[in-house]
């Protein structure tokens, strides 16, 4: 992976660094506008980078990640006179550099680009690893590229303003790298005091976590074998983010993902001998800490659907999970049946009862 990772709380000055490294023609700043109100007029004041450049605000939310605003984006872009000589920073959270960074991979046949995410899922998860991409008629990143951003700037300065349920929301990725690194990762994760709120031990630990999805895609940059396994939770997870929002009652990505990691550990359970009590012990944590998203068994074949139309599927006839024998041993590409799969959401009803 050729993607530069850097871990500060001074993000002006390391951004203004950079910039004056890469001499861009101009440079373009894309964000949602809660972003804007919240981030730029600081940003502005201390870098001379943001202060000079053309800003891009779009609208926020998982809703508004689609074509509709990509052809936004790039209209904006052409105003702002920008080519391939130039920069675009996408700062925001993982819609911004999800989208932005699939902006700037086809803009021009590709521009350089710097992701400084706002948000902790963004900054685990979302902003590191080249995935880019909207959504499609209803379904999570149907379109979309492997492009790297040339540097993350990774801060948890920006969290100082955000409210619990975003921590929590990216700290479910954190958890799935735990599960996906060792027991040791996975306890401490449990451990952790998350409404502490201390940044400077917040920026250590997630400078560790993200060394986990880091090396798997240094390992496996397009995703053809042990990449896969970074999609642990994803299966039944961007289901139950897909039947929220087709309930009109949106689902944020990382509590999706909480969720979806549970049923897929009871899929883990009953087929590769993944140990109960760890299951339990994620269900206990998830009822403290992210509450119970509840299907019903009238919507187990919508949410069966959805899992068959997922990207990650070899066919549409059958579905693919990333599964556990084990915290820390990971089983790729295992096809499970739909009995099984709705086995496993009974199970998941009991659990977080």
């Amino acid at each position: 992976m050729n993607q530069q990772l850097i871990f500060t709380n001074h993000v002006a000055q390391k951004l203004d660094e950079i910039v004056a490294e890469i001499k861009p023609a101009n440079v373009a700043v894309i964000v949602d506008s809660n972003v804007h109100d919240a981030v730029i007029p600081r940003m502005q004041e201390e870098s001379e980078t943001i202060r000079n450049a053309t800003i891009v605000v779009v609208k926020p939310g998982e809703d508004h990640k689609t074509t509709d605003t990509l052809t936004e984006i790039w209209d904006k872009l052409t105003s702002a006179g920008v080519t391939r000589s130039s920069l675009l920073i996408n700062m925001g959270g993982g819609v911004i550099t999800d989208m932005g960074g699939f902006a700037a991979s086809t803009f021009k046949r590709g521009i350089p680009f710097i992701n400084i995410p706002t948000t902790l899922l963004g900054a685990i998860d979302a902003s590191v690893g080249g995935k880019t991409g909207v959504n499609f008629n209803g379904l999570k990143n149907q379109i979309g590229a492997f492009a790297e951003a040339e540097t993350v700037i990774v801060s948890s300065t920006f969290f100082k303003t955000l409210p619990d349920s975003e921590l929590w929301s990216g700290y479910a990725e954190m958890i799935k790298h735990g599960l996906l690194a060792s027991k040791t990762d996975f306890d401490s994760l449990l451990a952790y005091d998350l409404t502490d709120r201390n940044y400077d031990r917040m920026l250590t630990l997630m400078e560790q976590n993200v060394a986990v999805k880091s090396n798997i895609v240094a390992a496996d940059p397009t995703e053809k074998g042990i990449r896969k396994a970074l999609n642990l939770g994803h299966t039944a997870g961007h289901a139950f983010e897909e039947l929220a929002m087709e309930r009109h009652a949106p689902l944020s990505h990382g509590y999706a993902v909480i969720f979806g990691l549970l049923v897929e550990l009871i899929l883990s359970k009953n087929l590769l001998g993944f140990p109960e009590t760890e299951v339990s012990r994620l269900a206990e944590y998830i009822k403290k800490h992210y509450g119970v998203f509840r299907i019903t068994p009238d919507e187990y074949d919508r949410v069966i659907a959805l899992m068959h139309q997922d990207k990650k599927n070899f066919t549409t006839d059958t579905i693919n999970f990333t599964l556990l024998t084990d915290v820390g041993k990971t089983e790729i590409n295992q096809t499970v049946s739909e009995d099984e799969i709705r086995r496993a959401l009974d199970e998941y009803h009991e659990l977080l009862k």
